[in-house]
């Protein structure tokens, strides 16, 4: 099968979509497909600046979320030409989201929408969109639209394959995120050569978020849990790998607590840096919360944590809830809790046999649930599934 992956945004780019996008992709191409990636940044790059970048950036000065929207239009009218260009080569388009399922299923070629988020609620939690705005009403309009006029509807958890029944009336499947097992096995063995790297202090133990630094993540709860912590750990470093909009606050909010110094935020890290920083991880960190509607899905971040062979405190929110079993093969802690979060970071740090038992779970959990291979074998039965429902309809 010959199958086109599409999106608006970057690709690649720091998140899990772009992971998801690279590890699925690998999974088909291993089980025999032909898999190409058609993305925004597969744009002409003075086109993409002049048409879908510049004049949102300016209207959004004059009134928040209306210049979203136009870069979205424009993003979707771009890819939407580059696909006629291409679309005889393809059987089947999987797209990534909202608009590139519509500028997809209008090539003709049979769309499957992978759904992996909340769309508007989402534009809302990282304030490009104002609650109960007319931008809002759109994108939930053109969300509607995507779920209900796709060949197929994939949700990546059950949370928000019920989201997809509510906002459309649609049946969508539910597949989980996964990972690479194979890649995923960190080797801790030259955990001292990456610390060196990255300028990390060889004797510290290390609380690694490994997370863009938006809202919903929860991505300042471990800076503020951090004092405590230290209390009894004086020798911990909390160290951030991403960018996003909570970078100020974080890095603010470190010095208001006078913890500037053990707390380290490295910016945009590549996939493949990310791993040899899992390895060095005493524990990994992913306190997600609910922000305006948005949950956390299955996440790719935790996932990968679980193959790394490093305990995981997770919040106890969305997907999370459904990877982990609290106490075999990670912690749960309350959202927006300091003081949980605290204790447990603590109780993993006072007892390392703890923290090997919870990894050592984690480790078969992912292997025997969240395989890629596996994942893309359940892919392309949905693919198979929407180029009959094509043909039928013809």
């Amino acid at each position: 099968m010959n199958i086109l992956i599409t999106t608006i945004f970057e690709y690649p780019h720091e998140g899990g979509l772009s992971t998801h996008v690279t590890t699925l992709m690998k999974g088909l191409q291993e089980r025999g497909h032909q898999v190409d990636v058609l993305s925004f940044t597969d744009m002409n790059p003075v086109t993409r600046k002049l048409f879908t970048q510049a004049p949102g950036y300016l209207i959004n000065k004059v009134k928040k979320g209306k210049g979203q929207l136009l870069n979205d239009r424009q993003k979707m009218k771009m890819l939407k030409s580059y696909i006629e260009k291409v679309k005889g080569k393809y059987d089947l388009i999987n797209s990534q989201d909202i608009y590139a399922a519509l500028a997809s299923i209008e090539s003709g070629i049979p769309t499957v929408a992978t759904v992996h988020g909340y769309f508007s609620y989402e534009a809302i939690s990282r304030g490009a969109v104002i609650q109960g705005s007319p931008e809002e009403l759109e994108i939930i309009e053109t969300e509607k639209k995507a779920y209900q006029q796709a060949t197929s509807v994939i949700a990546v958890d059950q949370r928000i394959k019920e989201y997809i029944k509510r906002q459309a009336d649609v049946e969508a499947y539910s597949i989980k995120n996964f990972i690479n097992v194979h890649e995923f096995k960190v080797d801790r063995s030259k955990a001292e050569q990456i610390k060196t790297e990255f300028e990390i202090p060889k004797d510290v133990q290390v609380l690694f978020v490994p997370r863009r630094l938006t809202e919903k993540n929860g991505v300042i709860y471990p800076t503020l849990a951090l004092p405590k912590v230290l209390e009894k750990h004086p020798n911990t470093l909390l160290v951030y790998a991403g960018t996003g909009e909570q970078y100020t606050n974080i890095e603010q909010t470190a010095y208001k607590l006078g913890i500037q110094d053990k707390v380290r935020l490295l910016g945009s890290v590549p996939h493949e840096k990310m791993k040899e920083l899992y390895s060095i991880a005493d524990i990994v960190l992913v306190p997600s919360i609910h922000s305006h509607g948005v949950e956390e899905a299955t996440s790719i971040s935790a996932l990968e944590a679980m193959g790394s062979g490093a305990p995981v405190i997770a919040g106890a929110v969305g997907g999370l809830k459904e990877i982990f079993e609290h106490e075999k093969d990670g912690l749960l802690v309350e959202e927006k809790n300091t003081e949980d979060l605290s204790q447990s970071i603590i109780r993993i740090l006072d007892d390392g046999s703890l923290g090997e038992t919870l990894s050592k779970n984690a480790r078969k959990k992912v292997e025997e649930h969240y395989s890629h291979i596996a994942a893309a074998e359940k892919y392309e039965t949905i693919y198979k599934e929407a180029l009959s429902l094509k043909q039928h309809n013809l």
